[in-house]
């Protein structure tokens, strides 16, 4: 008897699922893409076509009300996540949805609510907590060979030169922060095992309203701190480093290592490097089997959506921080 696999379905043609999600999928060990919705239907049938999807539908509620599709992956601009996501949710699909998962820490507790209320799966699409390299980090700062954390530093950068780019446009949710600083908040709050209680940002803002470059810092219980910088108008940049009482870790492929191996650097002042070797992998395939494992009842998520609400919290404060010039913003603690 074959195994039952997820059915998967794709809302929309966007470049994030033709270049990374959509192959996962079709690559997972327990999952199918079976489908593909746009608002334009000629669009649907030849992405459909040129990536081997078997069906395409030309509208998003047709997608959503398929029978034949278990889950949806939603790569839409962000401003549209909550909608289509709740309206899926409603409709017994299992979401796994681009990160930010909403544009407010409210939306996400919303969605999480219709998601339990529901009976579904609902997940925010950070790939790079899936990464062997990342469970290595995690590994090493759990053994307490850096001591007690107490500075996170991590930068998110690149350069965005299209102007018609939709990060640009504040009415879909875009901006620095958004878009990949979102990262290092969550990186922060991983490593921290904590929530933020205070942050602090700087941000150079767009003539579209949103910010081109953003640095923030988080205060957190019990004394660490994190600082980052995010930017869409810088070169290439991402990584991060924790600093410890007994030492220091810095990961330079922080959140896209891809298949190669990767190397942790541990340094304890003047005794030898530790340098670790960590063996490449597909963390957007790791994330969907992890995600299709638990539609199939073989687990539970590892990061469910209130989680996504509490990093949106901070970038909340973030923001909030940011557009008073740099005001501290104090996080109701938790």
């Amino acid at each position: 008897m074959t195994e039952r696999k997820v059915r998967w379905g794709v809302l929309s043609t966007a470049n994030i699922g033709r270049a990374a999600v959509n192959p996962a999928i079709q690559a997972s060990t327990n999952g199918e893409l079976v489908a593909v919705a746009s608002r334009d239907g000629e669009r649907a049938k030849a992405f459909a076509e040129q990536w081997g999807i078997p069906r395409h539908l030309g509208s998003y509620e047709a997608l959503i009300e398929d029978e034949g599709v278990d889950a949806l992956y939603i790569p839409l601009p962000n401003s549209l996540h909550c909608e289509w996501t709740i309206r899926a949710l409603e409709r017994g699909k299992h979401v796994l949805c681009e990160k930010p998962l909403g544009l407010t820490q409210a939306e996400c507790e919303e969605m999480s609510a219709v998601a339990e209320a529901s009976g579904v799966h609902l997940m925010e699409a950070f790939m790079y907590r899936f990464h062997p390299q990342t469970a290595k980090a995690l590994e090493i700062v759990g053994s307490g060979a850096l001591g007690d954390v107490e500075t996170i530093r991590s930068t998110f950068t690149f350069r965005l030169t299209r102007p018609d780019n939709i990060r640009w446009s504040a009415d879909l949710g875009g901006g620095a922060l958004m878009d990949v600083g979102c990262y290092c908040v969550n990186v922060s709050r991983t490593i921290a095992g904590a929530e933020p209680v205070e942050a602090q940002a700087f941000a150079d803002w767009a003539d579209t309203g949103v910010d081109r470059r953003l640095v923030g810092t988080l205060l957190f219980e019990g004394g660490t701190i994190a600082q980052f910088d995010c930017s869409l108008s810088l070169e290439r940049r991402e990584w991060y480093e924790l600093a410890g009482s007994d030492g220091s870790l810095l990961v330079p492929a922080a959140f896209l290592p891809g298949m190669a191996d990767t190397v942790l650097y541990e340094r304890h002042g003047r005794t030898d490097p530790i340098d670790h070797v960590v063996a490449g992998d597909d963390e957007y395939r790791l994330m969907v089997e992890h995600f299709g494992d638990v539609v199939l009842g073989r687990g539970s998520l590892r990061y469910p959506a209130m989680e996504a609400a509490r990093n949106m919290r901070a970038i909340e404060a973030l923001y909030a921080s940011a557009r008073e010039g740099g005001r501290p913003v104090e996080l109701e603690r938790r």
